[in-house]
């Protein structure tokens, strides 16, 4: 397997080995990482922890801390934010989708479980004050949920503010335009964004705001900073919606048909380049 570059209008295009017709199945691939379980513990290096929003304290509704095991009081790490996929998603590769925020896997695969604060968030639904397990529940009130659970990372865990990358997987990577840019305040949080998987704009799905222009509002408030894309095959929707948009991003097509965010957990070439993308952008 190799990887050859090529610039291709406003975009990176990171071209994939070609396979035969059958197409390979991701999860034939044995992973080199497991994402670690989550516990109730109290917040510490190289634990994956459950944490309450003082707003809703009295729920069960949660986010997700992991701090690595190199995490130390008193420095700073760049912080990966993810959100997760649909629930009740499956498909005959074996490919699932809970919907939980504790079932996130981008963040970890990333990082490698290094050296990064890994942050999982929900969707939050205020009536039930419950996690949506299917796309938004309240998007604004997810928004302001990210935002403060971010301040705290920030405040009482050493996340840099200067090196926040939001990301997600399918619904998580629609997230990242839909919640991630919905308004100023929080837009202004990102250094990077990527999104595996669908992208905010390229199609309807039925929910307020999901259309073409309602997106390209969103996407103004990003104003040229890094972007990372990639998708399973074939991602011409969403290469012709960053063309007519003038985004510029840099695009991994992934060889693999699986709708998964399993990849970033195998020792293959799509993730070096991805983490080679991180850490070019960390840098600067």
């Amino acid at each position: 397997m190799y990887f050859r570059s090529a610039f291709i209008g406003m975009f990176v295009l990171l071209a994939a080995p070609v396979f035969g017709e059958e197409p390979v199945n991701i999860n034939a691939i044995k992973s080199d990482l497991i994402e670690p379980e989550v516990t109730d513990e109290r917040p510490a290096a190289g634990r994956r922890v459950r944490l309450a929003h003082p707003d809703y304290s009295e729920s069960k509704l949660t986010h997700v801390l992991y701090l690595p095991p190199d995490w130390k009081p008193g420095r700073k790490y760049p912080v990966l934010v993810e959100y997760p996929g649909n629930g009740g998603y499956e498909n005959k590769l074996g490919d699932r989708s809970t919907g939980r925020v504790e079932d996130c896997k981008l963040g970890f695969g990333l990082s490698g479980g290094t050296g990064m604060i890994w942050l999982c968030l929900p969707f939050v639904d205020p009536k039930t004050k419950s996690h949506s397990l299917q796309w938004w529940g309240d998007p604004d009130a997810t928004a302001k949920y990210c935002r403060e659970a971010v301040a705290q990372v920030v405040h009482d865990f050493g996340g840099d503010p200067k090196a926040l990358v939001l990301t997600g997987f399918s619904r998580g990577a629609i997230a990242c335009g839909y919640i991630g840019l919905r308004d100023d305040e929080t837009a202004k949080l990102w250094k990077a964004i990527i999104a595996h998987s669908h992208f905010d704009g390229v199609r309807r799905w039925g929910y307020p705001g999901d259309d073409a222009d309602s997106a390209l509002k969103r996407w103004h408030r990003w104003k040229g900073r890094p972007l990372f894309v990639s998708h399973e095959r074939d991602i011409d929707l969403t290469r012709k919606f960053l063309t007519n948009a003038n985004i510029e991003a840099t695009i991994s097509v992934i060889p693999y048909p699986n709708h998964s965010p399993d990849w970033l957990l195998k020792d293959i070439p799509e993730r070096t380049t991805a983490r080679k993308w991180l850490g070019n952008v960390l840098e600067k």
